[in-house]
């Protein structure tokens, strides 16, 4: 960790795929203590969809200038969402808008790209749809802009942009780079093939620690925004990296952690890289600390909104009332809600013994599959250890007991003290607060066992 300092006040740049936000943590409560938040737009004109990125510049600049006056801040964090990079021309302005990620891209470009991308042992990142590789969107630029890409000086990951803009440092990280782009080998903690393959390689800029400060605000922006021209800015991270990252400084030996959002990611520390199956959703990302860390995904958050709105709300007390006779009766949901990505891409979803099932034991049976599905996508990746689940799962008791019982070993729902703008707050080198936590062992819910044997047979 390299630079750190010990601020009593973090700002933090926050931009995911749908809101952006800047925020102030108080490095001695964890508390966001002021913060700004609005939508991320893509825009459609140009040459393809991208992010409006001035707009972003001006609400960044107006946050930081306010929260500098009150309450104040002593350094500057960022995390972004992945996928995601800047094409810089030789002044370290855009070259090329920056794409979004949801793009897809002619038919013609993506069998292209099939056939130089690197394979999965070199990289460990699946080959996935639109521009979730990075290492396509590349190519898509390149083959399909030849003019506007021989302007390109430079290319940075997406954090990275933002600190540049704010220092004139230009710089790539690993969690970034790590992030199923295609251009990254984890395991020897270089870029890939695909690098060279794209003649991009002169272009890579520089790569440093998440941990860095690439340097101090630009002495016209410290004009401007009244900060002082010390002001040290952090070289950033990805965002799902970021929620990891409380808990490797805080814990030792193996453990999981689920992240829950729209997609429910899963890190398992000392689990087993060698059996990732990349038609599966599993992959290789790559924690602040440079180390390969094997993943898995499934878009549970966006799963669950999809059914519960089919469904209708029920209260928690009938949920967990309706429990015992959904498993009695073995009625169970089987993937994939959201097809395409997950354990079971090519699946499609269909209840079994549902008739006339009630609004409460759909939502009972949901939370068993969701943590079904939860448990079968660490399966993947060789998970060992505790079970740590944060987001809004957190909070769902009944999907918390159905994974201890189904995973066999314990789950601890951390609340609180977690999340993408806190972990980047830790780059700054302050320490990890606990946060709240709730411990759940297996075996509270009788017949998970036989339910859970059931539901994997019907998948065969």
């Amino acid at each position: 960790m390299s630079n750190s300092i010990q601020p009593g006040r973090v700002a933090v740049i926050d931009i995911g795929k749908t809101n952006a936000k800047v925020v102030v943590i108080d490095t001695g409560s964890g508390e966001e203590i002021a913060g700004e938040k609005r939508t991320n737009p893509v825009l459609r004109d140009g040459p393809y969809p991208h992010y409006d990125v001035e707009m972003l510049w001006s609400f960044i600049l107006s946050a930081l200038r306010r929260f500098g006056q009150k309450p104040g801040f002593d350094a500057i964090s960022i995390t972004t969402h992945g996928a995601s990079a800047a094409l810089l021309d030789g002044n370290g302005d855009l070259a090329m808008p920056v794409l979004d990620y949801e793009h897809s891209y002619p038919a013609a470009i993506q069998e292209t790209y099939r056939r130089i991308r690197p394979n999965f042992a070199e990289t460990g990142s699946p080959q996935l749809p639109v521009g979730l590789n990075l290492g396509a969107q590349i190519h898509f630029q390149k083959e399909a802009f030849p003019d506007d890409f021989s302007r390109v000086k430079s290319i940075v990951t997406y954090p990275q942009y933002w600190a540049g803009r704010l220092t004139g440092v230009q710089a790539t990280e690993t969690t970034s780079l790590g992030c199923h782009t295609d251009l990254w080998d984890p395991r020897r903690k270089g870029f890939s093939s695909l690098v060279k393959h794209l003649g991009v390689e002169h272009l890579m800029a520089p790569v440093r620690s998440a941990f860095d400060v690439l340097g101090t605000i630009r002495p016209s922006l410290a004009q401007e925004s009244g900060l002082s021209p010390d002001m040290p800015v952090y070289c950033g991270i990805h965002d799902s990296n970021a929620s990891l990252l409380p808990h490797l400084l805080r814990r030792e030996g193996e453990f999981s952690v689920v992240s829950t959002g729209t997609w429910v990611v899963n890190f398992a520390i000392g689990g087993t890289a060698g059996m990732l199956d990349p038609a599966r959703d599993t992959l290789l990302n790559v924690d602040a600390l440079g180390r390969p860390v094997p993943s898995s995904r499934f878009m549970g958050g966006r799963e669950y909104e999809m059914l519960a709105q089919q469904f209708g709300p029920a209260k928690d007390d009938e949920i967990e009332a309706a429990l015992d006779g959904v498993i009695a009766k073995g009625m169970t949901l089987l993937p994939s809600v959201v097809n395409g990505s997950g354990p079971f891409p090519e699946k499609t979803a269909r209840w079994i013994s549902d008739e006339n099932a009630t609004a409460a034991e759909r939502h009972a049976a949901t939370a068993l599959y969701l943590a079904l599905m939860t448990e079968c996508s660490l399966s993947l990746i060789g998970r060992k250890g505790p079970i740590l689940v944060e987001g809004p799962f957190a909070s769902n008791a009944l999907y918390l007991k159905a994974l201890a019982g189904f995973a066999g070993t314990e789950v601890i729902a951390v609340e609180g003290s977690t999340g993408t703008s806190a972990g980047a707050a830790l780059l700054t080198g302050i320490k990890p607060l606990a946060g709240r936590e709730r411990h759940f062992a297996p075996g509270a819910i009788e017949g998970l066992g036989s339910y859970r044997d059931a539901w994997r047979a019907k998948l065969v």
